[in-house]
């Protein structure tokens, strides 16, 4: 049987294969957006096997596993991490075409070496395989990231955060840069229940008491500067869409002050609050210089059940179906009306609206910067072979590829890198079949170079790495 995950595949013809081999494959990895813990990072930690790398905390395996009847002692569980792993490799045969199934094999070939399909038949051995080669150095979690020749990785912290961790790396010998992207979510979710309460936490942190809308935008400005001073270049933020209703300076003061003495505030209040904080942080990303992220249009937390037992981010969010164009063209025109519009970076998760942003990223790219404004890769349920062609093809359509700054995994997962691999031969394809059907011209050199830039060049100008 031939190996699945082979030199050319998800590669359809010989222009496409010339394309990955030439040059896509050899580039490094930028990694601009993902969740890794930086603590693992800083220690070097082993895992002691994979469960720990691959299954804890993935909650893409969760949902698979829940949807075949696995219990969830198997998956979040009190399970052993031998009974977890073998509770997966029974249900892998099933998940083909999802992306799940690619990426399980991808990744088992990458870091391991192992060309089997994964099924209950071989888990045992896979399992004590693995967990002996992830105790070696070479496989620590610097390791693992240096196999996959990561040049740059940004993971997301709050601004609560000390980046203890991320002071550590910046002196150490690790060849593969660790930088942070600040998100302060949740002093822009004024509705959540945890308002207050994170407020507090932000106080600690800063030594000052946030009593006043202008205590927060000042202890806001202050985290924001301290991130700057750390080498911090990339904010993000994950917002069902972007906010923009008009206000008053006086109607926010009074906004924020109710709120903070734990009152009730209407949902016009909360859109008020949110386009206010959100216009003020802008403008303090471009006084520095950042990238701006915005992660749009998840639906979280929709099994209130399950989320009571076993919190966010474990399985229960989708695909939300709002409104995103005018609140969107609103908030970015303020900001460029008065040139404080920093370079911007939108991600969707709702395939309906590819053509929105598409179209809505030429409005705002004014010539200062090549692709200033960005059209995000595939992300979350489109960080998929499908997901990821209707993006391309849609920014294709609306404005230039050429400019485009590629993937990235934004994972918790230490053994995802290797999606990098599989959004440059599903781009490498793309043009491939285009070339061969007269398409685009049989002109290598310069599509290579495109795809270059793609894969490492833009990203790598783009964010001044």
């Amino acid at each position: 049987m031939t190996d699945f995950i082979h030199h050319d595949f998800l590669l359809e013809n010989d222009y496409a294969s010339e394309l990955y081999h030439t040059y896509a494959s050899s580039m490094p990895i930028i990694d601009y957006h993902n969740h890794l813990p930086p603590q693992q990072i800083a220690a070097d930690l082993n895992f002691n096997n994979l469960t720990n790398v691959w299954i804890d905390g993935d909650h893409y395996k969760w949902r698979a596993m829940r949807t075949m009847g696995v219990a969830e002692e198997f998956i979040t569980g009190k399970a052993s991490d031998s009974e977890k792993f073998e509770k997966w490799a029974q249900i892998v045969p099933y998940t083909m075409r999802n992306p799940l199934y690619h990426w399980t094999h991808l990744e088992l070939k990458r870091y391991f070496g192992i060309d089997e399909l994964l099924t209950s038949k071989n888990a045992s051995e896979i399992y004590k395989t693995t967990a002996e080669m992830l105790s070696k150095p070479e496989n620590s979690c610097r390791g693992l990231i240096s196999k996959m020749n990561v040049s740059v990785l940004c993971t997301t912290e709050d601004p609560t955060d000390d980046l203890s961790h991320h002071k550590e790396l910046a002196t150490s010998n690790f060849s593969t840069k660790v930088s942070t992207a600040f998100r302060p979510d949740k002093a822009i979710l004024i509705e959540q229940e945890g308002f207050n309460a994170y407020l507090d936490s932000l106080e600690e942190v800063w030594g000052k008491s946030i009593d006043s809308f202008d205590g927060l935008c000042t202890a806001l400005e202050d985290r924001i500067t301290y991130f700057n001073e750390n080498g911090c270049t990339l904010s993000d933020h994950g917002l069902e869409y972007v906010p923009y209703t008009k206000f008053t300076e006086t109607e926010v003061k009074a906004i924020f002050k109710k709120r903070r003495e734990h009152k009730e505030i209407s949902a016009s209040d909360a859109e008020k609050y949110k386009t206010a904080i959100l216009l003020f942080l802008s403008n303090k990303y471009h006084k520095h210089g950042w990238v701006q992220q915005f992660h749009l249009g998840a639906l979280r937390n929709n099994n209130s059940r399950m989320h009571n037992l076993l919190g966010p981010d474990t399985g229960w969010d989708s695909i939300g179906d709002w409104s995103q164009a005018q609140g969107l063209s609103n908030f970015l025109n303020t900001l460029d009306s008065s040139n404080a519009l920093a370079k911007t970076i939108i991600y969707n998760l709702n395939p309906r609206d590819n053509e929105v942003v598409a179209a809505m990223i030429g409005n705002f790219n004014d010539g200062s910067v090549k692709g200033k404004i960005q059209f995000g890769s595939g992300w979350w349920f489109l960080d998929q072979k499908d997901g990821m062609e209707k993006q391309m093809n849609a920014l294709s359509n609306m404005g230039l590829i050429s400019c485009f700054i590629g993937m990235l995994t934004d994972s918790r997962s230490f053994l995802s890198f290797p999606r990098h691999e599989y959004f440059r031969r599903i781009l490498c394809n793309l043009l491939g079949k285009e070339i061969a059907t007269g398409q685009l011209p049989n002109d290598m050199e310069w599509i290579g170079k495109l795809v270059q830039d793609i894969s490492y060049n833009n990203a790598k100008n783009y964010f001044n790495f």
